[in-house]
């Protein structure tokens, strides 16, 4: 049965790293829901029943931390004694609180003049952002092992992320 103590890397049978090969964790991940899948216990007894489902539960939580960049790099800061302070350090370098503002009114005004081009525009060079903030995550973490700026790095891409949601929630609400 699976180590619940064990962590989320080593379920999957990963480095702990920040970068990953995503498609080994994809893979890696099939095996394990095949293999605990409650479909195949069935006709088990009642505590391996709850085992699989316990088991199958605690492989797609692992497998959703490490899929998601954001929740990766909160993960490995935790594993390193490191909080991220997401809820009580809002502090932000004042370049990135002025990009953020322009982000907005980008995408407010695309939403007002329901502009989906520059609304998907916007998204794309989101996604280029937050793709160059996870790369630069990977360097912090696995690299130079410099956990202070990660986690300022987490909070910034927390942000981002929360942003790149309004811009597809903006496309959805001028689309329908």
């Amino acid at each position: 049965m699976i180590n619940f103590a064990q962590s989320h890397f080593d379920l999957f049978a990963l480095p702990t790293t920040f970068a990953l090969d995503a498609k080994l964790l994809d893979a890696r991940y099939r095996e394990h829901v095949a293999q605990y899948h409650p479909d195949r216990f069935a006709t088990a007894s009642d505590a391996d029943r709850r085992l699989s489902l316990q088991a199958t539960t605690h492989i797609n939580e692992a497998y959703q931390t490490l899929k998601s960049g954001l929740a990766r790099g909160r993960y490995l800061l935790k594993l390193a004694g490191v909080d991220t302070q997401e809820e009580t350090n809002t502090a932000m370098p004042m370049d990135f609180l002025m990009a953020q503002m322009e982000w907005r009114e980008g995408i407010a005004e695309a939403k007002a003049s329901q502009n989906i081009e520059a609304l998907e525009n916007l998204a794309s060079e989101m996604h280029a952002e937050i793709q160059a903030l996870e790369s630069k995550l990977a360097t912090q973490i696995d690299v130079q092992q410099d956990f202070s700026s990660a986690a300022v790095s987490v909070r910034k891409l927390r942000f981002m992320e929360k942003l790149e949601q309004e811009i597809g929630d903006a496309i959805e609400a001028v689309m329908y």
